[in-house]
């Protein structure tokens, strides 16, 4: 009778903390508002916001409460990644402003087009987001 206990008082603290895991996972897996017309994700303890044009990216990036983050001295790099193609094409994201990088290169968007982002602060952990299917804004 007391393993039979032991067994089910296992089980239930088991169970209450998946419950509290996907609680905790839920409240992130919400919708990021684009303040600026891009696409954006929750990356650690940002919001990342990336607005991309054929040959441009623009990666503005806030706290969960959407306030700016400076980017003085961040680095970053995007991985454009043209659909079941496989080719790469590398930009490196360099600070253009309060909260924002900038970075050029010869690549066309598609539907297809899917870009993984990393993003090194100053004193700062890293952190990546992945945005997919991307489409060129006009």
């Amino acid at each position: 009778m007391r393993q039979l206990l032991g067994s089910f008082f296992i089980l239930c603290v088991t169970l209450l903390g998946t419950v509290q895991v996907g609680a905790h996972s839920a409240k992130h897996a919400e919708p990021v508002k684009s303040l600026h017309g891009g696409q954006s994700v929750a990356a650690g303890p940002y919001h990342l916001e990336l607005v991309a044009k054929d040959g441009e990216l623009l990666l503005y990036v806030t706290d969960h409460s959407d306030k700016p983050i400076p980017t003085e001295g961040a680095k970053a790099k995007a991985t454009i990644q043209q659909g079941f193609e496989k080719t790469n094409e590398q930009v490196e994201l360099t600070p253009a402003g309060e909260n924002t990088l900038k970075g050029t290169g010869t690549f066309t968007l598609t539907p297809e087009t899917g870009i993984i982002v990393f993003l090194k602060l100053p004193q700062r952990d890293a952190h990546a987001a992945r945005f997919t299917p991307l489409k060129a804004k006009s």
